[in-house]
């Protein structure tokens, strides 16, 4: 648990060695075959597991990782997990002889010391061996479970100054010895859970990795060990070279951005995210030298493992799409992050929160420094949304229950070059769909009233941010709320000359005389029929919003994601006519002559 260990962790990995040559198209077919096992274990995990968070929302993903430690190949899933499975699997690696690996073993991590995330995503993974005895690749599995044993339920507590508080950390743990259940080891890891479908995630975790595991063994028998290495070296060499290539055509320079978090969970201001991409013919380094480093910061600690990631999900989200997201784009890229900062924080800090905040500003900077020389694909991986934002109680058994607040919202959806930001959440979360508020209700004792987009909750550009919506429900017996508000004084930032999406902002007991909004965390109990209404903030615009056309200005208006105020003061355009009659039209003359006026005076 040092900084050395980080960089031992995050160390460039030799290619695996092999006498074999291998044409290209073999190596395509077996990275294709690669992609169809990691597809096939996050789908059984997917179908498997009882809990929302995995089965409704897909908040999984699975990867295969080389004997060295490299990523070979990672499915669609949630795309930041892609990029932490390798240093937890990394970790076990250094300690192959003290943790007996072997054929038929399964371990679990999910130590933020050790390689991981933050506590809740869980790491299964099992190395496959060949004929021979040798180790080739190891099956993973990542999934965001919703408890990891710590003082408040779901791992996240608002004012966590250590890891221990937030639950059990596992840097290696032998769950499946030689193809048999350790089930002592079993037991002990799901009573250190207070919600009774863990068993079942756990057990679908497991499953998932062993089919994975017990295909890939059948695609070493195929093509033999030394083909399969020799294809995997062939993909890691190619991505990075396309990656190289990428980089090379763009213009050379420094490009920084800063960006802020409203405040830590103790009410500390202005948490700084800073990042300068320096472009040098081929070369791309991510520095994050002057982010925040105040050791009195609470909840706002990123893992060094997780920064990696959310640096990366943005770097191969500015590059072509058909690139292999694997270890290419690692041996390509130079990452500086400062040790001792939030980007990466001493030993023990707490992390269950810094996978939302300060993660996501770090992607949202390099987005923000990249806009400058990969504009096309300047799309903000990200999700602005501070969590916990949970409703938690009791059933008539004494069971706990949590509403984790991950079904359907639009948040965060924002434009790029030709596109309007659409669709209900983020590109960042991949394959997340986000559970139906239908299930939530009957699972949990909420009612879920309304979930509707708010007028002019996007920012406004030549392409336009998606709107984001309003979601307010009622809890039906007393319950417990937590929440964690931010992105109110620093909502999603616009790209090359759009505007900032609009604040967040929560209210507790709404329509009553005990009306509140939380300005800051709130943990607090609420009475039956007590309803909260959580505004999310929409997408950013991208371009001047004087640029956009003036015919799709009236039709945002009259879809109702911009309003006729907004049109004009926002846009320079005038509307003729109204909605209610459906008779809208664009006075052309006199929108280009008040466009002149406002371009005039924002010159002055």
């Amino acid at each position: 648990m040092s900084f050395e260990l980080n960089r031992k962790l995050a160390a460039r990995r030799a290619p695996l060695p092999t006498g074999a040559g291998i044409d290209a198209v073999t190596a395509e077919i077996i990275r294709g075959a690669f992609e169809t096992v990691c597809f096939e274990a996050a789908t059984h995990l997917g179908r498997a597991a009882s809990s929302p968070i995995i089965n409704q929302s897909n908040e999984r993903n699975a990867a295969i990782v080389d004997a060295h430690g490299r990523l070979a190949m990672g499915a669609i899933g949630t795309p930041h997990l892609t990029f932490v499975n390798p240093m937890m699997v990394r970790w076990g690696l250094m300690n192959f002889e003290t943790f007996d690996w072997g054929p038929g073993d399964v371990f679990l991590a999910n130590d933020p010391d050790h390689g991981g995330g933050h506590l809740p995503d869980y790491c299964i993974y099992a190395p496959v061996f060949d004929d021979a005895g040798e180790l080739i690749v190891v099956q993973t599995l990542q999934a965001h479970q919703g408890d990891t044993g710590g003082k408040d339920p779901g791992g996240f507590t608002l004012e966590a100054t250590d890891i221990f508080t937030e639950g059990v950390s596992y840097p290696c743990l032998k769950l499946v010895h030689r193809g048999e259940p350790r089930k002592d080891v079993l037991r002990m890891v799901e009573r250190n859970n207070r919600f009774p479908s863990f068993a079942g995630d756990l057990a679908a975790m497991i499953t998932g990795v062993q089919k994975g595991a017990a295909r890939l063994q059948g695609l070493i028998a195929r093509y033999g060990s030394d083909r399969v290495k020799a294809a995997i070296n062939h993909s890691i060499a190619h991505t990075a070279a396309r990656c190289r290539e990428e980089v090379s055509g763009w213009r050379d320079g420094t490009y920084e951005a800063t960006v802020f978090i409203d405040h830590d969970t103790a009410g500390t201001k202005d948490i700084r995210v800073q990042v300068a991409c320096r472009v040098a013919g081929d070369r791309l380094t991510i520095d994050l030298t002057g982010t925040d480093a105040r050791p009195e910061l609470v909840g706002v600690w990123n893992t060094f493992a997780n920064t990696r990631s959310y640096i990366m999900t943005q770097v191969v989200a500015a590059m072509a799409p058909d690139i292999v997201k694997n270890e290419g784009f690692f041996d390509a890229v130079e990452m500086i992050v400062p040790e001792g900062s939030i980007a990466q924080p001493p030993p023990n800090k707490p992390a269950a929160l810094g996978s939302f905040h300060p993660a996501c500003e770090i992607t949202e900077a390099v987005c923000l420094a990249l806009s400058n020389v990969a504009p096309q694909r300047s799309a903000p991986q990200l999700y602005k949304i501070g969590m916990p934002n949970a409703v938690i109680g009791f059933d008539e058994a004494g069971t706990m229950w949590m509403d984790q607040g991950v079904d359907c919202r639009s948040m965060d959806v924002s434009a790029v070059p030709g596109i309007d930001g659409w669709g209900s959440c983020p590109v960042s979360l991949g394959s997340l769909i986000l559970s139906e508020a239908e299930d939530a209700e009957t699972r949990y004792p909420i009612l879920n009233i309304s979930r509707e987009m708010t007028t002019d909750a996007g920012g406004a550009g030549q392409w336009r941010g998606a709107p984001g919506s309003l979601n307010v429900k009622q809890v039906l017996q007393p319950v417990t709320a937590m929440a964690w508000m931010v992105s109110a004084d620093h909502p999603l930032r616009g790209m090359c000359g759009g505007e900032d999406a609009i604040p967040y902002s929560n209210r507790f007991e709404v329509g009553t005389p005990n009306e509140y909004r939380i300005e800051q965390t709130a943990q607090a109990m609420l009475p039956t029929g007590a309803v909260i209404a959580y505004q999310h903030g929409g997408g950013a615009g991208f371009g001047p919003p004087l640029a956009r056309d003036p015919e799709a200005v009236k039709e945002d208006v009259l879809d109702e994601y911009v309003s006729i105020e907004a049109a004009r003061s926002r846009y320079g355009v005038i509307l003729k006519g109204s909605i209610e009659e459906y008779d809208l039209e664009v006075d052309h003359d006199a929108t280009a002559a008040l466009r002149r006026n406002m371009t005039m005076a924002a010159a002055a």
